[in-house]
């Protein structure tokens, strides 16, 4: 329930205060006196966008802020508990507007974004403005207001969450059908590439195990020249070799030990050298036994070589990466291989959530069929209340889940009306004048409220358009919600006036210039001559006094 109102330099308010009650408040006040800056200034506070012409004239700054009391509101207490805000059983929302059109929000004195001050506001209070009745004749406003009298907020969320699941997965398979139909050249390039390099059939060390046997092939005759006369200085040289010239050396030095004994150790040193060569010269004549000098496989390394070379320069890598280049190929191409497996399970479940999103719609849309009989009921009976004796109300839904399914369903939603004996029932814009357009948009603001849970409604001159008997029920069906929700109302209307629990006045005053707006409570004498303001115009007589108290007591 809002409790008090605090403003300060916004539009033409200077300052201005004011405490709610429950039941029902009616705001009444001369024509521009300002009877909807108050509903502006909360609008703020419930996150509505800030202007810099919201500053009145020459300040810095504007702020309102609205204090709401929890008792009983346990949505608005679960969403400050889950948002870490809440603070005791009341909640104040501020707003604070420079004049540069910069603005801040706060919920209990933390700062926040406009967005969270929206989302906490739909669940303190609801206005509906005096501009309703032309609303309704939008096809989106009036699926609106049937969700918000069937109250299966539950569904809707369930629809929209689903159809979002579709909608993304339909969108990444319609992504990948495209890319798979782009690809299908790169796929046949690669298929064309990786058969090359099968054909090669190139190992993983083979080009380094070539290139060094075609190193080795390629000079055999000077491998094997060279081994010989090595062999021949070492061990095989008739005129000769090292084996000798270290065998005589070795059988002088032995014979010299006898004389030094410092030379002892020599001849040891020398026959570890006799048996190293001895080694060395066997190595040597079996390195020449299996020398291979096969020219035939000279030739088969030479083309396998240049096979290998020129692969590698079609790939643009070195020769030693060639091998790494074909593994990296079939791993792509098995990818794009792959594509087809992926897409069939991607259409499968693109498919089992097009399922589920039917599914969510088909159930929103048979709530949706249940309470348009009873609100189709409902409005008749108070068009009937009204002064629309022959009004019949209709809300036809149009299904067409092939062609029409969205986040909010797959219905179309069309609000009928007749109002005359025989009148075939046809859209509301068609058929109703703008009396009966109002009382019509009246009927359906107060039903839908009665299921809104909010703990308070706001009426911006809603009944507008409507006068005499009819202005004295509309007061009558406000004052019955009001029992049970706090409403406010602002009329222009002594009929709805007098039904209020309470009336607030506002007024607006000229001086030095300047124009300032303020509102106050009206005491019971007050409420009189208020409306027989509202009842006489300027002149007020006995008469109108008499009918304003009639009103009062009559409420």
């Amino acid at each position: 329930m809002l409790a008090h109102m605090t403003i300060s330099n916004f539009a033409i308010v200077k300052t201005l205060q004011f405490e709610l009650k429950p039941g029902m408040t009616t705001i009444t006040g001369e024509t521009g006196a300002g009877k909807s800056i108050a509903i502006d200034a909360l609008g703020l506070c419930l996150g509505d966008r800030a202007e810099a012409s919201m500053v009145r004239p020459n300040e810095d700054k504007a702020e309102i802020s609205a204090a709401f009391s929890l008792a009983n509101n346990q949505a608005a207490r679960r969403w400050l508990e889950d948002n870490d805000l809440m603070d005791g059983e009341e909640c104040i929302l501020r707003r604070v507007i420079t004049k540069e059109g910069r603005s801040r929000g706060f919920i209990n004195g933390s700062p926040v974004p406009a967005s969270q001050q929206k989302a906490l506001g739909q669940l303190l209070i609801n206005i509906h403005g005096q501009h309703a009745h032309q609303q309704l004749m939008r096809p989106d406003y009036q699926q609106q207001m049937l969700d918000q009298y069937a109250g299966h907020h539950m569904l809707l969320d369930k629809t929209r969450e689903t159809y979002q699941r579709w909608r993304q997965a339909h969108n990444e398979l319609k992504r990948l059908t495209q890319s798979r139909e782009e690809n299908e050249a790169q796929k046949q390039l690669l298929q064309y590439q990786v058969k090359e390099l099968d054909e090669l059939a190139l190992g993983e060390e083979e080009f380094t195990e070539i290139e060094e046997e075609h190193k080795r092939l390629s000079n055999s005759g000077e491998l094997a020249v060279a081994s010989q006369t090595a062999l021949s200085a070492l061990y095989d040289g008739d005129d000769g070799n090292a084996l000798q010239l270290l065998q005589m050396a070795c059988q002088q030095v032995c014979n010299l030990g006898e004389y030094d004994n410092n030379l002892n150790t020599i001849p040891q040193m020398l026959e570890e050298a006799i048996i190293q060569v001895q080694e060395a010269s066997q190595e040597l004549r079996s390195y020449l036994d299996n020398l291979d000098m096969d020219p035939h496989r000279l030739i088969y390394l030479e083309e396998r070589l240049s096979k290998i070379m020129s692969m590698a320069r079609k790939h643009y890598v070195m020769p030693n990466e060639l091998y790494q280049k074909h593994q990296d190929l079939l791993k792509e191409l098995e990818n794009l291989d792959c594509s087809d497996e992926r897409l069939e399970e991607m259409a499968e479940n693109v498919e089992a959530l097009r399922q589920k999103c039917f599914l969510a719609a088909e159930k929103l849309s048979k709530s949706r069929q249940r309470y348009a009989k009873e609100l189709d009921q409902k409005i008749s009976e108070s068009m009937h209340t009204l002064s629309m004796e022959h009004g019949e109300f209709s809300i036809n839904i149009t299904s067409d889940p092939d062609r029409m399914l969205s986040p909010i369903g797959y219905d179309s939603i069309n609000f009928l009306v007749s109002t005359n004996p025989g009148q075939p029932l046809q859209p509301l814009g068609k058929v109703a004048s703008g009396g009966e357009l109002s009382r019509i948009s009246l009927a359906i603001q107060v039903i839908t409220a009665q299921k809104v849970e909010t703990p308070s409604l706001i009426f911006d001159e809603v009944d507008v358009g409507i006068s005499g008997p009819t202005a004295a029920i509309v007061g009558k069906m406000l004052r019955t919600l009001g029992e049970s929700t706090q409403v406010m109302c602002v009329t222009h209307l002594p009929q709805v006036a007098g039904c209020g629990h309470q009336q607030m006045f506002v007024a607006k005053k000229t001086s030095e210039g300047q124009t300032e707006t303020n509102m106050r409570p009206l005491t019971e004498d007050d409420r009189v001559a208020e409306l027989a303001r509202l009842l006489g115009g300027s002149e007020i007589t006995e008469r109108t006094l008499a009918n304003a108290k009639e009103l009062l007591i009559a409420a």
